[in-house]
Protein backbone atom coordinates (compact mmCIF):
# COMPACT_ATOMS: atom_id res chain seq x y z
CA UNK A 1 0.00 0.00 0.00
CA UNK A 2 1.74 3.11 -1.12
CA UNK A 3 1.93 6.15 1.16
CA UNK A 4 -0.63 8.47 -0.20
CA UNK A 5 -3.23 5.52 0.15
CA UNK A 6 -2.32 5.16 4.09
CA UNK A 7 -2.00 8.96 4.49
CA UNK A 8 -6.18 9.33 3.13
CA UNK A 9 -7.06 6.57 5.24
CA UNK A 10 -5.19 8.00 8.13
CA UNK A 11 -6.67 11.46 7.78
CA UNK A 12 -10.30 9.69 7.61
CA UNK A 13 -8.72 7.28 11.23
CA UNK A 14 -7.45 10.22 12.84
CA UNK A 15 -11.23 12.03 13.06
CA UNK A 16 -11.95 8.45 15.27
CA UNK A 17 -10.20 8.93 18.61
CA UNK A 18 -9.65 5.45 20.58
CA UNK A 19 -10.86 7.77 23.86
CA UNK A 20 -14.77 8.06 22.12
CA UNK A 21 -14.44 3.95 22.40
CA UNK A 22 -13.22 4.26 25.95
CA UNK A 23 -16.04 6.61 27.07
CA UNK A 24 -18.80 4.56 25.35
CA UNK A 25 -17.18 1.33 27.14
CA UNK A 26 -17.10 2.75 30.57
CA UNK A 27 -20.55 4.37 30.34
CA UNK A 28 -21.60 0.55 28.75
CA UNK A 29 -19.79 -1.14 31.84
CA UNK A 30 -21.55 1.15 34.14
CA UNK A 31 -24.89 0.39 32.74
CA UNK A 32 -23.95 -3.40 32.47
CA UNK A 33 -23.10 -3.14 35.99
CA UNK A 34 -26.16 -1.82 37.83
CA UNK A 35 -28.49 -3.80 35.06
CA UNK A 36 -26.62 -6.81 36.97
CA UNK A 37 -27.56 -5.03 40.16
CA UNK A 38 -31.04 -4.66 39.35
CA UNK A 39 -31.43 -8.24 38.31
CA UNK A 40 -30.21 -9.66 41.76
CA UNK A 41 -32.02 -6.92 43.91
CA UNK A 42 -35.20 -8.03 42.28
CA UNK A 43 -34.20 -11.77 42.51
CA UNK A 44 -34.12 -10.89 46.40
CA UNK A 45 -37.32 -9.32 46.65
CA UNK A 46 -38.81 -12.55 44.61
CA UNK A 47 -36.76 -14.73 46.78
CA UNK A 48 -37.97 -12.98 49.79
CA UNK A 49 -41.85 -12.89 49.09
CA UNK A 50 -41.16 -16.95 48.78
CA UNK A 51 -40.12 -16.55 52.29
CA UNK A 52 -43.03 -14.23 53.86
CA UNK A 53 -45.56 -16.58 51.79
CA UNK A 54 -44.04 -19.78 53.42
CA UNK A 55 -44.08 -17.86 57.18
CA UNK A 56 -47.45 -16.99 56.79
CA UNK A 57 -48.64 -20.04 55.72
CA UNK A 58 -49.88 -18.68 52.05
CA UNK A 59 -49.75 -20.16 48.90
CA UNK A 60 -46.09 -20.48 48.01
CA UNK A 61 -46.51 -22.11 45.12
CA UNK A 62 -47.16 -18.72 42.95
CA UNK A 63 -44.33 -16.82 44.55
CA UNK A 64 -41.95 -19.71 44.06
CA UNK A 65 -42.86 -20.03 40.21
CA UNK A 66 -42.54 -16.60 39.83
CA UNK A 67 -39.07 -16.60 41.02
CA UNK A 68 -38.31 -19.89 39.39
CA UNK A 69 -39.09 -18.48 36.26
CA UNK A 70 -37.51 -14.83 36.95
CA UNK A 71 -34.05 -16.71 38.05
CA UNK A 72 -33.77 -19.10 34.95
CA UNK A 73 -34.26 -15.61 32.47
CA UNK A 74 -31.64 -13.66 34.24
CA UNK A 75 -27.90 -13.20 35.20
CA UNK A 76 -26.62 -12.62 38.59
CA UNK A 77 -29.64 -14.45 39.97
CA UNK A 78 -28.35 -17.70 40.99
CA UNK A 79 -29.73 -20.08 43.91
CA UNK A 80 -28.08 -22.85 43.04
CA UNK A 81 -27.27 -25.41 45.83
CA UNK A 82 -22.82 -25.96 46.05
CA UNK A 83 -20.07 -24.80 47.84
CA UNK A 84 -19.68 -21.58 46.25
CA UNK A 85 -23.13 -20.24 46.12
CA UNK A 86 -23.96 -17.03 47.01
CA UNK A 87 -27.11 -18.10 48.14
CA UNK A 88 -28.76 -21.11 50.05
CA UNK A 89 -31.12 -23.06 48.18
CA UNK A 90 -34.88 -22.19 48.88
CA UNK A 91 -35.61 -23.53 51.90
CA UNK A 92 -39.98 -23.93 52.81
CA UNK A 93 -38.73 -24.23 56.39
CA UNK A 94 -41.95 -23.27 57.90
CA UNK A 95 -44.32 -25.26 55.07
CA UNK A 96 -41.91 -28.05 56.29
CA UNK A 97 -42.47 -28.13 60.40
CA UNK A 98 -46.28 -27.22 59.57
CA UNK A 99 -46.59 -30.50 58.04
CA UNK A 100 -44.27 -32.81 60.48
CA UNK A 101 -46.83 -30.73 62.75
CA UNK A 102 -49.64 -31.83 61.52
CA UNK A 103 -48.55 -35.53 60.84
CA UNK A 104 -48.07 -35.66 64.82
CA UNK A 105 -51.07 -34.24 65.55
CA UNK A 106 -52.72 -36.93 63.34
CA UNK A 107 -50.77 -39.63 65.20
CA UNK A 108 -51.46 -38.40 68.41
CA UNK A 109 -55.39 -37.95 67.56
CA UNK A 110 -55.03 -42.00 66.64
CA UNK A 111 -52.89 -42.88 69.74
CA UNK A 112 -55.66 -41.35 71.80
CA UNK A 113 -58.33 -43.22 70.05
CA UNK A 114 -56.65 -46.70 70.12
CA UNK A 115 -56.32 -45.82 74.13
CA UNK A 116 -59.57 -45.26 74.50
CA UNK A 117 -60.79 -48.63 72.95
CA UNK A 118 -58.17 -50.22 74.62
CA UNK A 119 -59.53 -49.22 77.67
CA UNK A 120 -63.44 -49.62 76.37
CA UNK A 121 -62.42 -53.33 75.25
CA UNK A 122 -60.76 -54.15 78.74
CA UNK A 123 -63.80 -52.88 80.66
CA UNK A 124 -65.97 -55.81 78.55
CA UNK A 125 -63.54 -58.06 79.01
CA UNK A 126 -63.25 -57.59 83.14
CA UNK A 127 -65.85 -55.50 84.01
CA UNK A 128 -65.37 -56.39 87.68
CA UNK A 129 -61.73 -55.43 88.32
CA UNK A 130 -62.23 -51.74 89.91
CA UNK A 131 -58.98 -51.50 90.68
CA UNK A 132 -57.51 -51.37 87.58
CA UNK A 133 -55.31 -54.30 88.40
CA UNK A 134 -55.60 -56.83 85.38
CA UNK A 135 -56.89 -54.02 82.87
CA UNK A 136 -53.31 -52.58 82.81
CA UNK A 137 -51.73 -55.76 80.64
CA UNK A 138 -54.82 -55.86 79.14
CA UNK A 139 -54.80 -51.91 77.91
CA UNK A 140 -50.92 -52.04 76.63
CA UNK A 141 -51.56 -55.94 75.17
CA UNK A 142 -54.35 -53.78 73.28
CA UNK A 143 -52.40 -51.10 72.22
CA UNK A 144 -48.82 -53.50 71.38
CA UNK A 145 -51.36 -55.44 68.53
CA UNK A 146 -52.87 -52.64 67.27
CA UNK A 147 -50.77 -49.77 67.33
CA UNK A 148 -49.97 -49.07 63.13
CA UNK A 149 -49.85 -45.40 63.20
CA UNK A 150 -46.36 -44.47 63.26
CA UNK A 151 -44.58 -41.32 62.15
CA UNK A 152 -43.20 -41.51 58.67
CA UNK A 153 -40.15 -39.92 57.96
CA UNK A 154 -41.04 -36.51 55.74
CA UNK A 155 -38.03 -36.01 53.43
CA UNK A 156 -37.20 -32.50 53.41
CA UNK A 157 -35.51 -32.57 50.38
CA UNK A 158 -39.51 -32.07 49.09
CA UNK A 159 -39.42 -28.46 50.15
CA UNK A 160 -35.80 -27.04 49.21
CA UNK A 161 -35.38 -25.43 45.89
CA UNK A 162 -32.58 -24.39 43.51
CA UNK A 163 -32.29 -22.12 40.25
CA UNK A 164 -29.70 -21.73 38.58
CA UNK A 165 -29.32 -18.47 35.99
CA UNK A 166 -27.85 -18.19 32.71
CA UNK A 167 -24.26 -17.11 31.97
CA UNK A 168 -25.71 -14.97 29.69
CA UNK A 169 -29.00 -13.35 28.79
CA UNK A 170 -30.86 -11.21 26.08
CA UNK A 171 -31.50 -8.35 28.98
CA UNK A 172 -30.24 -5.08 29.85
CA UNK A 173 -27.36 -6.91 31.48
CA UNK A 174 -26.49 -9.32 28.75
CA UNK A 175 -26.64 -6.71 25.70
CA UNK A 176 -25.05 -3.87 27.57
CA UNK A 177 -22.35 -6.61 28.42
CA UNK A 178 -22.39 -7.36 24.92
CA UNK A 179 -21.40 -3.83 23.83
CA UNK A 180 -19.19 -3.14 26.43
CA UNK A 181 -17.13 -6.10 24.87
CA UNK A 182 -16.89 -4.80 22.00
CA UNK A 183 -16.09 -1.34 22.86
CA UNK A 184 -13.49 -3.02 24.57
CA UNK A 185 -12.00 -4.39 21.02
CA UNK A 186 -12.96 -1.75 19.07
CA UNK A 187 -10.82 0.34 22.17
CA UNK A 188 -8.10 -1.42 21.83
CA UNK A 189 -8.39 -1.81 17.75
CA UNK A 190 -8.28 1.91 17.60
CA UNK A 191 -5.28 2.39 19.85
CA UNK A 192 -3.23 -0.13 18.35
CA UNK A 193 -4.52 1.54 14.43
CA UNK A 194 -3.40 5.50 15.44
CA UNK A 195 -0.43 4.10 16.91
CA UNK A 196 1.08 2.49 14.10
CA UNK A 197 -0.11 4.96 11.33
CA UNK A 198 1.78 7.36 13.12
CA UNK A 199 4.49 5.45 13.02
CA UNK A 200 4.57 4.32 9.26
CA UNK A 201 2.76 7.79 7.78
Amino acid sequence: MNKRRLHHIWTWLRLVKPRYFLILMVVSGVVCVAALRANDEHMVHLRNAVFAADKAGGNVQQPLQQLQAYVIRHMNTNLSAGPNAVYPPIQLEYTYQRLLQSEADQLAAANSQLYTDAQHYCEQQDPVDFSGHNRVPCIEGYVQSHSQEKLAPVPDDLYKFSFESPRWSPDLAGWSLVATGILALLFLTSLISHWWFKRNV
